[in-house]
C-alpha cells in the first residue's frame, strides 16, 4: 500500500475521495480491512489507497422488520455480535471472515457452508449505497425484504472486488438465530458411501443447514479419518433430536457437542489462511459443479479437498501453482467452472486465475468501462482480467 492512505469517515467523504482521484486520473486501491488480499487477482500498485474501515456505523436497524443498514467498514463479526443480542444473524461465513468488513464480504461475495439453507450475499442484500468514479452517490434497493423495483445496480457490486465503485453501506434482510444447532460427523471408507449418505440427507425429509464433505487428506489434517461428512441441523430440541437420530442411520459417526461444532466450523474456515501461510506458492482452486458432479469433482483433487456437498462448490488446496493450474484446466475441460480463488503473491504471477471467463466477459468489460472508463479502480482485482 502506498503512503497516501485515505480513510473516509462516511459516504460523502468516500464520494469525494473517489471523485478527486478520478479527476486527476490517479489509480486507486480500494479496500476495507485488506483481509482478502490473497483472494482473486493481485492488488496492482496504485497512486492512492482508500480504506473504508473508518465507516463502521449501524445506520438503521429494524429488528421487527428483520432489516438493517450498516456502513461498509463495520467488522462483520461485530455486526453479527450486535444482531445476536436480538436473536438475529446474517448467515455468511468463510475464509478470513473474522477479519473482514461488511463491504469486503459483499465485494468478494463470500459465503460458506450455510449457503445451502440461507443462500448467498445476493439473496441477503436488499439495498446498497455506493460511490461512483464520477462523483455520485447511488442508492439502490431499499429497506424492505420484497423489493420489486427494476434493475438493482447494487447486485453488480456483489463479487466485483471493488472494481466498479466504492460500497458505502449495505442493507440486509436478517435471519432469526436458531434455538439450537447440532452437527453429526459421519466417517466413510470410500467416496461412494459418503455420497450415498449425502443424498439421503438432502433428498429426504431432513432439512440440514449445511452438508460438508472432506477428503481423506483434509480429514487427516483436521485429526479426522477417511471421508468425513459433517451434517448440521438447526431448530428446536425436538427437530434436532429427530434429525440426529435419522442421520445417525446413514453411517458410522457421532453427534458433536456445541463446542466441537464451533471448533470444526472455525477449523474449516481457517484451512485457507493457514495453508497460504505455510506454503510460499500455495493456491486454492474453487470448482463450481452440479450436485450430481460434486463427487467426481472432489475425487479429481489429489490434495486436501472439501465440498459444500449440498451446493456443488468444491475446493482444493495446492502447494505448487502448476498443480493448481492443472486441476483448474482439467475441471474446465469437463464443463465445471474453475477459478484460482486464493493464491499467494508468489503464485499469482505464475497462474491464469480465471482460465475461461466465458462468453459474457465482453459484457463485463462494458460494465467496467461504464463505471470506470479510465480503468483506475482496483485494476486487476477481478481475477487479473478487470
Amino acid at each position: 500500500m502506498p503512503g497516501n492512505l485515505l480513510r473516509p469517515a462516511n459516504a460523502e467523504e468516500l464520494r469525494e475521495a473517489l471523485a478527486s482521484a478520478s479527476a486527476r486520473k490517479l489509480s486507486i486501491e480500494l479496500f476495507g480491512n485488506a483481509s482478502k488480499r490473497l483472494m482473486a487477482g493481485p492488488s496492482s500498485p496504485a497512486d492512492v489507497s482508500i480504506s473504508t474501515a473508518g465507516m463502521s456505523r449501524i445506520l438503521q436497524y429494524e429488528p421487527r422488520d428483520l432489516t438493517i443498514s450498516v456502513e461498509a467498514g463495520m467488522p462483520f463479526t461485530d455486526l453479527n455480535a450486535e444482531l445476536a443480542r436480538n436473536g438475529q444473524m446474517i448467515p455468511l461465513d468463510g475464509p478470513y471472515g473474522n477479519q473482514a468488513t461488511v463491504g469486503g464480504m459483499i465485494a468478494a461475495n463470500i459465503s460458506g457452508a450455510r449457503r445451502k439453507l440461507y443462500g448467498t450475499a445476493r439473496d441477503l442484500v436488499i439495498g446498497m449505497k455506493f460511490a461512483t468514479m464520477d462523483g455520485k452517490l447511488v442508492d439502490t434497493g431499499g429497506m424492505v425484504v420484497k423489493n420489486v423495483a427494476g434493475l438493482d445496480m447494487g447486485k453488480l457490486m456483489i463479487g466485483s472486488f471493488g472494481t466498479l465503485a466504492g460500497i458505502a453501506s449495505v442493507n440486509f434482510k436478517l435471519t432469526p438465530l436458531p434455538k439450537l444447532s447440532r452437527t453429526i460427523l459421519l466417517t466413510f471408507g470410500d467416496l461412494k458411501s459418503a455420497m450415498e449418505a449425502r443424498d439421503a440427507a438432502i433428498r429426504g425429509v431432513l432439512n440440514p443447514v449445511a452438508v460438508e464433505l472432506l477428503n481423506p487428506v483434509l480429514s487427516a489434517q483436521l485429526m479426522l479419518k477417511s471421508f468425513t461428512l459433517a451434517i448440521q441441523f438447526a431448530g428446536n430440541e425436538a427437530v434436532i433430536e429427530r434429525s440426529l437420530r435419522e442421520a445417525g442411520a446413514f453411517g458410522p459417526g457421532r453427534a458433536l457437542t456445541l463446542e466441537e461444532e464451533r471448533h470444526l466450523s472455525n477449523a474449516l474456515n481457517e484451512v485457507t489462511p493457514k495453508f497460504l501461510d505455510k506454503f510460499e506458492e500455495g493456491a486454492v482452486v474453487r470448482l463450481s459443479t452440479s450436485i450430481t458432479d460434486c463427487a467426481a469433482a472432489l475425487e479429481s483433487i489429489d490434495a486436501p479437498g472439501h465440498a459444500h456437498a449440498a451446493s456443488g462448490v468444491v475446493r482444493g488446496w495446492f502447494s505448487r501453482p502448476e498443480n493448481a493450474a492443472r486441476c483448474a484446466a482439467a475441471a474446465n475441460k469437463r464443463g465445471w467452472k474453475a477459478v484460482i480463488e486464493f493464491s499467494t503473491e508468489a503464485a499469482k504471477s505464475k497462474l491464469v486465475l480465471w482460465p475461461e471467463p466465458g462468453a459474457d466477459f465482453a459484457i463485463m468489460e462494458q460494465v467496467k468501462h461504464m463505471f470506470d472508463p479510465n480503468n483506475l479502480l482496483n485494476r486487476g482485482r477481478l481475477f487479473g482480467r478487470i
